[in-house]
């Protein structure tokens, strides 16, 4: 018989704003994987239930059409597990020993228990996140990753490549680690640690470093000459690594994203472009994003001090002394931006201007430096659906939708 599992958000959701406004958090990326697909790949065989907050549903729905979403199994003992959990081989195990009625929790945080399937609409609100005060679990603590912030990505990201390049290594068996005779003048470093996809062209001068951790380069990747690539290293197929790069350590790039200059620490999901010089550092993209010619961001302050960062209406000490841009999905940047360390910028903003934006750039904002406005709606959308509709993508009813939807509910952040 099938494991049951449910994957769910929770109210956690709200400090991974922007990242999470167009997308459940299991969506996001650290590593190779999403959060969902780690999960899925440690419970392979089992019948996967997926819940998120009710306004996601319809554009959810219409993106994962073979996936159960905001639909509860009705029979059986449910295995729920927080889509904000970080699953590694060890969380697997204790999960795995769970009983019904059982609970694991981290730091006030409900990371996965057994509950009857009778129970669960008791549990979720009309937002379609569950609450757990009225379950009485027999509670274990133990000490699990869980993502509380966008930087908690950024910070496992290095260490989340590697991981996610062993779990490949050990169960696809076309993993390649060598270049094809047609590469020439392609130096490679460690290369049994590095995996080179289906149809990727690599021009000559490129130089490849897998002896610090694994370089895994999907299908249809096109580097340009003269790029440095030192791992651990995630390249996203179809995307383009352009002339004179240099991808460092811990750098996450999506499918179907143009990444040039200097890159290092930092997640990008798919569809973004960096194309130009300057430097990405410590940093989170979202989709659809677009960073000018020459923008940079500082990580590290000149006083080498903790870096603090509003979220979520509230000033955060992150403990941190590397910490770059956090920017939401659709957001852009003229050339010669030039974004401080702990920036958090929001979805649909169109940064330009003299000096340093505001360390809080709320959603939907045009501007920023010299004067700051509302983007409106209607124009956003319409720039949506030419950006996507340049890479073949159809901006659908729903896409329209739920943006609306989050200009709705981002419009507090224009009050702070």
């Amino acid at each position: 018989m099938k494991k049951i599992i449910l994957i769910f958000e929770d109210t956690g959701f709200r400090d991974l704003l922007p990242l999470s406004y167009l997308r459940p958090v299991y969506e996001l990326r650290t590593g190779i994987f999403s959060l969902l697909s780690k999960i899925e790949r440690s419970f392979k065989g089992s019948e996967f239930y997926l819940t998120c907050r009710k306004y996601l549903e319809e554009n959810y729905r219409e993106k994962k059409k073979d996936y159960r979403i905001n639909l509860l199994p009705e029979a059986g003992d449910v295995l729920m597990i927080n889509g904000r959990v970080l699953m590694n081989r060890d969380l697997r195990s204790q999960i795995g020993k769970l009983q019904a009625g059982e609970a694991l929790v981290s730091d006030k945080n409900f990371i996965a228990g057994i509950i009857n399937a009778d129970k669960l609409n008791k549990i979720y609100d009309e937002d379609f996140l569950p609450h757990f005060d009225d379950i009485h679990f027999k509670e274990k603590e133990i000490e699990a990753g869980i993502i509380q912030y966008p930087w908690d990505l950024i910070n496992y990201n290095a260490k989340e490549i590697e991981n996610d390049f062993k779990t490949l290594k050990k169960y696809s068996g076309n993993m390649k680690t060598a270049v094809h005779p047609k590469f020439k003048k392609v130096e490679l470093q460690h290369k049994k640690s590095i995996h080179i996809g289906k149809d990727v062209k690599i021009e000559p001068f490129v130089f490849i470093d897998a002896s610090e951790g694994p370089v895994y380069i999907d299908e249809n990747v096109h580097i340009m000459s003269n790029s440095v690539i030192k791992g651990p290293v995630y390249i996203g197929r179809n995307s383009i690594i352009k002339a004179n790069s240099t991808i460092y350590h811990g750098a996450s790039i999506g499918k179907y994203s143009k990444v040039g200059g200097e890159v290092e620490d930092s997640i990008i999901h798919s569809y973004s472009n960096k194309q130009h010089g300057g430097f990405l550092g410590h940093s989170y993209l979202g989709s659809w994003v677009n960073l000018g010619a020459g923008t940079n961001n500082s990580d590290l302050k000149n006083n080498y001090g903790n870096i603090t960062v509003t979220l979520n209406g509230k000033k955060i000490d992150t403990g941190l002394r590397f910490l770059g841009l956090i920017m939401g999905d659709h957001s852009k940047s003229a050339i010669g931006t030039k974004f401080n360390t702990g920036t958090v910028c929001g979805v649909m903003c169109n940064v330009f201007g003299n000096g340093f934006p505001p360390k809080f750039i709320p959603s939907f904002t045009w501007g920023c430096i010299d004067e700051m406005s509302v983007f409106d709606i209607d124009k956003s959308i319409e720039l949506a659906r030419i950006v996507t509709a340049r890479r073949n993508v159809e901006f659908t009813e729903s896409d329209e939708k739920l943006l609306r939807q989050v200009f709705e509910l981002s419009e507090k952040e224009r009050k702070y």
